[in-house]
């Protein structure tokens, strides 16, 4: 009887939501994945699938492929999610840090954030993982100044 192994799979999650584009953030789809790639590449993580939300926002994590992500972790396929900084993952601190904090330590997922150099494996909790939830709570507000400019532009443009 032969035996089928399958080797888990290697996560790489790029986002760009509309709100980003329109404020000329400079971290598009295309960069964000030769950044992965490159990370993944340098690092020895092979077996890479591509998880992409292009064009959904950060602020909620009910996104297309962010949810076929969730599934494949949850499934066991996936070993390690890399992203390229903790708001490509999402901007809402609460709901990011249950994942970083709760579901992926329980689960036993590997999480890199290459920006942060956050690799969820190599914290021991000592004071630089106190900057994640820090950050996460910066990103969120973050997200709200945008959607507050777009918003005032949108309508100063309607005027």
């Amino acid at each position: 009887m032969l035996r089928q192994t399958t080797q888990k799979i290697t996560a790489l999650y790029p986002r760009l939501s509309h709100e980003d584009e329109l404020q000329g953030e400079s971290n598009s789809i295309s960069n964000q994945k030769r950044i992965l790639e490159t990370y993944a590449k340098q690092n020895g993580f092979s077996n890479l699938r591509w998880y992409t939300d292009d064009g959904y926002s950060g602020a909620n994590f009910d996104r297309p492929e962010f949810n076929r992500l969730m599934n494949d972790i949850r499934t066991g396929r996936i070993k390690c999610l890399v992203v390229r900084d903790l708001s490509r993952f999402g901007r809402d601190y609460i709901e990011a840090g249950t994942y970083l904090e709760r579901v992926f330590p329980q689960i036993g997922l590997r999480f890199i954030a290459i920006k942060e150099n956050y690799d969820n494996f190599d914290t021991d909790g000592s004071g630089e993982s106190l900057i994640i939830p820090l950050q996460n709570m910066i990103n969120t507000l973050y997200s709200k100044d945008i959607s507050r400019k777009v918003s005032t532009a949108l309508k100063a443009q309607m005027e």
